[in-house]
């Protein structure tokens, strides 16, 4: 029988944009400072186009499912840049009505100020990293917002776009759960559709990372985050959205990110930008690319038709494996049909013993984490591939 939620050969689309006004204490992604960079920039743009072409080479004809720009912050590059890669996206992959077209942008004052020209480029949706409603939370974030500057630059987004998506970072140092489900349910007040709230993760490379080594940074103990979580969910959940996925909550199915969708769904995604990580179908093998991760090693790579520092044919196993790894953190759950890909089948143990126990369930020929299963998701999946 057919997957209902197959994405078939559609592909998304995943534009990274590298560059940030400053460099957050917590953000370990490949960023690179802004300041001084025009020229380059220019030159990525021209790039990440010859590159969106180059795919399209290699995939044949297929369908755009959704484009999504990331980074670092997309919002500070030009509009006509964005209007030129979706422009061009449209071209080479015709989709075959409305799509979705995210694009992460920070609340800053100068940034709010591009919001009307980037809804004209084709920006649909704006998944804005507000992280915090409090200055001095958000000075410890190293945010280059204050809190009034975000309900400025929220009430612009409304004004330019139907769909917005908030990003919140929480389980701070010192924080608490009252003082938490205050600044959720004042966020929520804004009027998003979707909700993104972040435990934050103290990763090693991080300016975070470095501080807690040096023990200047103690963050929540585990029965302190676990509070943190269930009160996250609790004040959504009132509220009226579904956490259709661990750290993605939408207040209905249509708030739901259509492209975030097609990636967790096992749906190809063309990589664009340094260090953007692609899954793309050729010649009938599901292939794991990463673009270099330098400006110019990609920029030069590009030019040479050889953009990707990693192009690893999966075998089905890894497939397997890494479908099921998504699939199982959301609401929708996975393909009962993986199963056998990796020797596994709901009779027998591990799974068995997971159903058993709460954690997993068995619905529609679908193999989906419960509301118990989903905060232990680690232990699940840790069970099930080992």
């Amino acid at each position: 029988m057919t997957d209902p939620l197959d994405p078939g050969s559609d592909v998304g689309l995943y534009v990274h944009w590298p560059y940030c006004a400053r460099i957050c204490p917590y953000c370990d992604f490949n960023v690179v400072r802004d300041r001084g960079r025009t020229e380059e920039q220019a030159g990525l743009v021209e790039a990440i186009l010859t590159d969106l072409r180059a795919q399209r080479d290699l995939t044949g004809p297929r369908r755009l499912a959704s484009i999504f720009f990331g980074g670092g912050t997309p919002s500070l590059m030009a509009p006509d840049a964005v209007a030129r890669i979706v422009a061009a996206a449209r071209d080479l992959f015709p989709p075959a009505g409305d799509i979705e077209i995210t694009l992460e942008a920070n609340p800053t004052d100068a940034e709010a100020g591009r919001f009307a020209a980037l809804a004209d480029a084709g920006i649909n949706r704006l998944s804005m990293g507000v992280q915090a409603l409090e200055d001095a939370a958000l000075h410890f974030l190293g945010r280059d917002h204050s809190a009034a500057e975000a309900l400025r630059a929220v009430d612009l987004a409304r004004r330019a776009f139907d769909r917005l998506s908030i990003d919140l970072i929480y389980a701070r140092p010192d924080q608490m759960p009252q003082a938490w489900a205050a600044e959720l349910t004042a966020a929520l007040a804004l009027g998003f559709e979707h909700v993104s709230p972040y435990q934050l993760t103290i990763e090693p490379t991080t300016a975070f990372g470095r501080a807690f080594a040096r023990g200047t940074l103690t963050p929540p103990d585990e029965d302190r985050a676990a509070s943190l979580y269930e009160t996250t969910q609790d004040v959504l959940a009132a509220a009226g959205f579904e956490a259709y996925e661990v750290s993605n909550h939408a207040r209905g199915p249509a708030a739901r990110s259509s492209h975030n969708l097609h990636v967790w769904r096992g749906g190809d995604y063309l990589g664009l930008g340094p260090g953007a990580h692609g899954r793309l179908t050729l010649d009938g093998v599901r292939t794991a690319t990463v673009a270099h991760r330098r400006i110019a090693d990609y920029v030069a790579g590009v030019s040479s038709l050889t953009p990707w520092s990693e192009r690893d044919a999966q075998t089905p196993v890894d497939a397997a494996e890494e479908r099921l790894l998504l699939a199982l953190r959301t609401t929708e759950g996975a393909p009962a049909t993986l199963l056998s890909a990796l020797g596994l089948s709901p009779e027998g143990a591990p799974v068995a013993d997971l159903i058993a126990g709460g954690f997993l369930m068995l619905k529609a020929e679908r193999l989906i984490a419960t509301e118990r299963g989903r905060p232990v998701l680690d232990g699940v999946l840790k069970a099930l591939l080992t």
